[in-house]
């Protein structure tokens, strides 16, 4: 043998686990990790329209349902069905053959009368006649002259005029039917659609809300130029045009507890038609100094009330609570527990405690948009 003694298994194990011992010590004397970076965004005021989404119907402007004037048999139908009609144009042509005979026969007596009238003045100023039969005659002759003038007004009512301008409906007598002097039935519908009524409802609670806001001078009424309606139709899309609120109800509803608004649109290409189901958005009042502040930076604490983490001038975070009135498009409107200069967390919210140091740096996952808009296909 070469005199070297062999070394136990036990002693090589005791070895080894003295050496990662000591690794690990050491390794627990390594400096600490810097202090997190996180997101944040810096709190500005800005002004703000506030608006109101409120779902709405759309009425005609003007309404005529054409009822005949007087009695006949429907001759002629002069109109299509759809199409744009003058105020003034003539839509049917009801038999006037009876009207005609009547008419002439209304000037017939004027000439008598009239006649008549003439002798009796002439023959007065000789007395051969009394001072009641002239009176008479005159009457007579005044009562002839009513008579044409209403000979010829059932002429002109044979021919069913439109009273407005606008876009007629479908007919709903046909040539060859009788018609009546005050039926109940419409012989057609004329609506003038260009511009357009909108109505919608409003809560009156909302309605009180918005007057106390005024009344502390959180808000204040808008100028009369920017008092305008945006309109989204059934389909997602917005309407080019913007309307303008002319109109609100002077009562509440008490099936509803809602108010009536009433906003007039242009609509020159007839895009909007009566009855159509929109959503209106608006314009209510103006907040000067408004606060928004990004969704994802808002979390909900145990009692469901909304907070923030906030970065403090030592660099360390801390939890507030906040009120917020609305959203705005993709932000919150805080009404209490910010202020503008501040900076909130809107990334790495999930490693923060209280107290703890962070690296701000400026947020990447922030892009404030205040109101969306859709295509033609409503994405």
């Amino acid at each position: 043998m070469n005199g070297l003694c062999p070394v136990p298994a036990r002693a090589l194990l005791t070895i080894a686990l003295s050496v990662m011992l000591v690794g690990c010590n050491q390794s627990s004397r390594s400096p600490q990790a810097g202090p997190v970076q996180v997101g944040v965004y810096t709190i500005q005021t800005q002004p703000l329209l506030l608006s109101t989404d409120l779902p709405g119907r759309t009425s005609a402007f003007r309404v005529a349902e054409i009822r005949p004037q007087v009695s006949g048999i429907l001759k002629r139908r002069l109109f299509t069905e759809g199409t744009n009609v003058k105020a003034g144009q003539q839509l049917y042509q009801i038999d006037s053959n009876s009207y005609d005979a009547s008419l002439m026969k209304a000037k017939a007596s004027l000439l008598s009368a009239e006649s008549l009238a003439h002798r009796y003045e002439s023959l007065r100023d000789t007395n051969a006649i009394s001072q009641q039969q002239y009176v008479d005659a005159i009457s007579s002759w005044r009562q002839a002259q009513a008579d044409v003038k209403s000979a010829q007004i059932n002429v002109v009512y044979t021919k069913v005029l439109s009273p407005i301008s606008g876009r007629i409906g479908r007919s709903a007598f046909t040539e060859g039917a009788l018609v009546t002097n005050g039926q109940t039935d419409a012989l057609a519908k004329v609506q003038q659609i260009d511009p357009i009524f909108v109505d919608v409802t409003q809560s009156s609670a909302e309605i009180l809300k918005l007057q106390s806001a005024l009344a502390a001078g959180a808000v204040e009424h808008i100028d009369s130029h920017q008092a305008k309606v945006q309109l989204t139709l059934e389909d997602g899309s917005s309407y080019p045009l913007s309307g303008t609120l002319n109109f609100s109800e002077v009562s509440v509803d008490q099936g509803t507890g809602s108010v009536l608004l009433r906003a007039t649109f242009p609509n020159p290409n007839g895009k909007l038609l009566p009855g159509m189901f929109v959503h209106a958005s608006l314009v209510t009042a103006k907040q000067n100094q408004a606060i928004l502040v990004p969704q994802q930076a808002v979390i909900r604490d145990a009692k469901g009330l909304p907070t923030v983490w906030v970065v403090n001038r030592d660099q360390s975070v801390s939890m507030r609570n906040i009120e917020t009135l609305r959203t705005v498009g993709n932000t919150w409107l805080v009404d209490k527990g910010l202020s503008a200069g501040e900076r909130i967390v809107t990334e790495g919210l999930q490693r923060l405690h209280p107290g703890m140091k962070v690296a701000a740096v400026k947020a990447s996952n922030v892009q404030a948009v205040t109101q969306f808009t859709t295509d033609s296909k409503g994405r």
